[in-house]
């Protein structure tokens, strides 16, 4: 009956179009003489064939997972699925795309050359039936979409990727594929390493730290109109899927028919433009979101239950000598039990899904959840009438305003170096017209970070000296290997192995080392995957503009031949081997184009990194009306305490570690750069002692979740 319904719809829906072109109405016009059951029509034909959809891939994915081994995309797809809210709000967001799909298609059934149908009051009451949403979208708020600072560049305006349809051209020339600028440009050997003489590796690690409390890009596998086509194995660019190809003189693979698999980023709704958006699936602000989550759902199950401490869980099968772990996931078909099947470990869980995808990320979130509960317990002493749920939110905020010291006054002048304060000025208090949502771009700039990892991971013991057998892995051998935490001596090893081994210095001709480069999440004899070359595909995905336009926006030079481009680099060759691959500086891809970039005096990035993350963090920070140094938000004593914080006291809080050095992110020599723990300053919590139980004015609430 339902498809009877649609073809009478359809066939009128002809007959209007028809007689309406006859007398040369425009588009609109025939839109507007359409009735609301034919977009209505349109509406439910896109929920049933969306909902079909997220079944089958449902149903596919637990078949999946009963195979005896897993790939590099398995871990991939794992560290990037939708949960929660954010499914729902990327299904809202199928409905919309898939029901102007659907439009489009029955219109070119009759109407000749390019049209617009976006914009009426049909198409808004359509994407009202299907659950997408048009209500203001609150600054920094979790599942919504990232910013635009410039306008999306689409291959068709509207959602498809740059480089999609080969051997367009883009300002005259074609775009390369980013195999072959991975190839050609970032690739180092891992034997091939400048070591940097004034950074550690957790200057490294805290980059990712904070980066995931900022933006996660989830993908989805789903395949609305051909659910057989398998983005894990298919060479066919058909949505979502957007496969890397391999160029015939690629060094490892040969076989034309062999693609890296990709997967479109997750889309949100967009009822203003209707240009494709990506959803955020996280809150923009820093509030540790890594630590708690940006959902009230996983906020609750990541607390102990049991009492009214104000704790969070803790794993119940091991710990690491009497110290805390995180709890593992609930999940019987859990990806780390692949990496290591005779041990049996499953992934972790945290607030943030990506927290077993390296060893120093998972060290960072034990800590932390460590700290927390070290926080609830002593302010419990201090008031023991408080109950768990404000045992709980003092100790969280506190956890955001630590994050927020360390981030703001210890790592981002090493990161921006001269040019910290005219990104950054001093803080100047709340500011509601500013918008803190983390922009598209940010998504790709702030992966400036993988230029600076090293291809081994160091353990050492408590002298500070190799810890043997475990002493260097190859970084590719510790993906999603919680089993090496639990088993391999916990998370004090890895710790005093970033503070004192240097990160990689990113130069020109040392970029991305093979480890991420070949063997990214490589499993058994399964090809690794190309993270440099992800990278580059994901800002065509996400339709960012070029490394000029960015250059512009930021009120830099535009380099437009050979000559100034080798100026902007200070490297004729490497210019050379851009404009060869890209023929204009144009076409650059923003994430190679800002890495080549030599680093401004005494930063650790180019001058267009240093003005798209300055400026993004210039905006989470006035533009969060909870800022710690926001009156109101804590007491004049508070922040007094809470400017003390270090990374190098957390350590020394809620590990085994006694010496540490005084800025954990400068490179330190053991033990003459190192001081006993008694020296460095602890949080002084006197302050946030109640007083009166009665007549006391409540801390400011969070904006956590």
């Amino acid at each position: 009956m339902a498809g009877m319904k649609s073809g009478i719809l359809l066939f009128g829906f002809l007959v209007t179009l028809s007689l309406c072109q006859a007398s040369g109405s425009s588009i609109n016009d025939i839109l507007e003489t359409l009735p609301d059951p034919f977009f209505l029509s349109s509406t439910v034909e896109a929920k049933e064939l969306v909902d079909a959809a997220y079944k089958y891939e449902r149903d596919r994915a637990k078949k999946a997972f009963r195979k005896k081994d897993i790939s590099p995309s398995d871990i991939l797809r794992h560290l990037k699925d939708p949960v929660a809210g954010t499914r729902s709000a990327i299904r809202a967001a199928d409905y919309m795309e898939t029901t102007l799909s659907l439009l489009k298609k029955k219109l070119r059934r009759i109407v000749k050359g390019e049209f617009n149908i976006t914009g009426t009051v049909h198409i808004r009451l359509c994407l009202f039936s299907s659950q997408c949403s048009r209500k203001h979208s609150y600054f920094g708020a979790s599942n919504h979409g990232y910013a635009r600072w410039l306008p999306a560049e689409y291959e068709d305006g509207v959602s498809l990727p740059k480089g999609l349809t080969e051997g367009k051209l883009y300002n005259g020339f074609p775009l390369p594929l980013v195999r072959k600028v991975s190839n050609e440009i970032i690739h180092t050997a891992n034997e091939n390493v400048t070591q940097d003489q004034e950074r550690s590796v957790i200057f490294v690690h805290w980059g990712q730290w904070v980066d995931h409390d900022l933006d996660l890009a989830p993908f989805t596998t789903t395949k609305i109109n051909n659910k057989e086509v398998q983005c894990d194995t298919s060479c066919t660019s058909e949505l979502p899927c957007f496969p890397i190809k391999f160029p015939p003189d690629d060094p490892r693979i040969k076989d034309p028919n062999t693609c890296m698999p990709f997967v479109r980023t997750a889309p949100v709704c967009n009822a203003k433009t209707f240009i494709h958006e990506q959803i955020n699936a996280l809150t923009s602000f820093m509030d540790a979101s890594m630590v708690y989550g940006s959902e009230v759902p996983l906020a609750k199950s990541l607390r102990n239950q049991t009492n009214q401490l104000g704790l969070m869980a803790l794993n119940q099968n091991f710990t690491d000598a009497g110290l805390g772990l995180l709890p593992f996931e609930n999940n019987s078909q859990s990806l780390c039990l692949f990496t290591n099947k005779t041990m049996n470990i499953p992934c972790f869980k945290a607030g943030d899904a990506r927290v077993t995808e390296n060893l120093g990320l998972t060290s960072l979130h034990t800590l932390f959840v460590r700290e927390h509960n070290r926080l609830a317990t002593k302010l419990k002493k201090l008031n023991p009438r408080w109950d768990g749920e404000k045992l709980y939110q003092e100790a969280r905020k506190i956890i955001g305003a630590m994050n927020q010291v360390i981030t703001y006054r210890d790592y981002l002048p090493l990161l921006l170096g001269d040019e910290t304060e005219k990104e950054i000025p001093c803080y100047g208090g709340y500011d509601e017209s500013v918008d803190p949502t983390v922009a598209n771009v940010f998504s790709l700039a702030f992966r400036f970070g993988h230029g600076a990892v090293q291809p081994f991971v160091t353990r050492l013991d408590e002298h500070f000296e190799p810890l043997c057998p475990h002493f260097r892995v190859p970084l590719h051998l510790t993906f999603s290997a919680s089993w090496r935490i639990v088993m391999e001596g916990g998370i004090d090893p890895l710790l005093r192995g970033m503070l004192v081994v240097r990160a990689k210095l990113m130069k020109q001709d040392q970029m991305v080392v093979e480890e991420l480069q070949e063997r990214l999440f490589e499993q058994l004899q399964v090809i690794g995957l190309d993270l440099p070359a992800l990278n580059l595909q994901r800002g065509r995905d996400h339709g960012l503009p070029g490394y000029n336009a960015w250059r512009q926006f930021c009120g830099l030079s535009q380099p437009r031949n050979l000559a100034e481009l080798s100026e902007v680099l200070r490297n004729p060759e490497l210019a050379r081997k851009f404009m060869d691959l890209y023929g204009t500086p144009d076409n650059i891809d923003i994430w190679i184009g800002a890495m080549a970039e030599p680093f401004v005096p005494n930063g650790r990035v180019g001058p267009l990194l240093a003005c798209i993350i300055g400026s993004q963090f210039r905006k989470l920070r006035d533009g969060d009306r909870f800022w710690w140094e926001n009156p109101g938000v804590f007491t004049r004593q508070q922040r007094r305490a809470l400017s003390s914080s270090s990374l190098s006291r957390v350590l020394c809080d809620n590990t085994r570690i006694r010496e540490v050095p005084r800025d954990a992110f400068k490179v330190n020599r053991y033990p003459e750069d190192f001081v006993n723990c008694r020296v460095i300053d602890s949080l002084d919590l006197s302050p946030w002692r109640q007083r009166s139980n009665y007549g006391v004015k409540e801390q400011a609430s969070s904006n956590f979740v």
